[in-house]
């Protein structure tokens, strides 16, 4: 049976790769950005499923993001050579005056001596009421 990676060290290692999926947003390096994509990458978004060429191609005219933050990272082993690493995204598109929310969860396959992006999926995260809480559209605000 082959021993399942330490959690501390696969979210570190997992933490890199992210960060360098996001660091290519924000330099608008499209060949970056695919180096860390499998052939086979899924991503599945608010707009729909995207390939690798999909992902590659939103940096088409330079980059996407002009700033980003990572936080409550959590990583788990699915099996041996296989991780998950999930977390929050908290960014500002190019050219938005706004800045979003997003959980984010990102499959990486262990190739060789690094990891390669498998899978990955956005959720945009609910807007704040006053009360700092976060409440589908259905639920109510307390007065």
């Amino acid at each position: 049976m082959v021993a399942l990676q330490d959690p501390d060290v696969l979210r570190q290692e997992l933490s890199a790769c992210e960060r360098a999926v996001w660091d290519a947003l924000v330099r608008g390096d499209a060949d970056a950005d695919a180096a860390l994509l499998c052939h086979s990458f899924l991503g599945v978004y608010s707009s729909g499923f995207a390939d690798r060429a999909d992902h590659r191609a939103q940096l088409h005219h330079g980059p996407t993001v002009e700033a980003y933050d990572l936080t409550e990272l959590q990583a788990r082993a699915l099996g041996a050579g296989h991780g998950l690493l999930s977390y929050r995204a908290s960014f500002q598109r190019t050219g938005r005056q706004s800045p979003e929310v997003m959980f984010v969860s990102s499959i990486w396959q262990r190739r060789g001596a690094g990891w390669i992006n498998i899978f990955s999926q956005d959720t945009p995260a609910l807007p704040e009421t006053r009360d700092g809480i976060q409440r589908a559209s259905s639920e109510p605000t307390p007065n």
